[in-house]
């Protein structure tokens, strides 16, 4: 049996779960998800316990893989409902910086245009001060995806240190060029 695919998810209050064939929908004070599990799995939700339960059909290796999957898959929406997740990256660099113009998240990173990026539906973004970027969605992957997005944009250089990185991010700095003293 599956560690992680064993063990029930835990609804907390105020969270609503509807399963419906093979779609599960979680709705909370954040937002509502669906997720279409696959066919060979089943998710039972215990009213009384207030717990999701994941299980599967036989011991076959994929049947082993998409036990754990769905199981954390739906955990981490019933998590993302509750507690937003959220991903913060800073901007290093001389004259770099990030707008919010609506919709819309303007970069200016060394590029002689600035580069706009629409913002998807479940990301809500606040910008505390020109360079840090906080991102903040209850789709663990739409949030992930669109932090990749924009670090991606202008990642962090290794001589210098320059670009877009996460908050918490090391960035392994290179020595650059050494020139000897002797002319030859």
């Amino acid at each position: 049996m599956s560690r992680v695919g064993k063990k029930p998810i835990p609804v907390p209050d105020g969270v609503d779960v509807k399963i419906d064939g093979r779609t599960v929908a979680i709705k909370g004070k954040n937002g509502e998800l669906s997720f279409d599990f696959h066919l060979k799995m089943n998710v039972v939700y215990d009213q009384q316990a207030k717990e999701i339960q994941v299980s599967r059909p036989d011991d076959h290796r994929q049947s082993r893989a998409l036990h754990g999957l769905t199981r954390s898959l739906i955990s981490n929406m019933v998590q993302g409902v509750v507690n937003r997740f959220e991903k913060r990256l800073e901007i290093v660099g001389v004259g770099y910086q990030a707008f919010l113009n609506g919709k819309h998240l303007e970069l200016q990173v060394g590029y002689a245009n600035t580069v706009k990026m629409s913002l998807p539906d479940l990301v809500e973004c606040e910008l505390p001060d020109n360079t840090h970027i906080v991102l903040k969605s209850a789709n663990k992957q739409a949030v992930g995806q669109f932090a990749a997005e924009v670090r991606r944009v202008r990642p962090p250089e290794p001589y210098k240190g320059k670009g877009i990185r996460y908050q918490d991010e090391y960035v392994r700095h290179k020595a650059g060029k050494a020139f000897s003293s002797s002319a030859q």
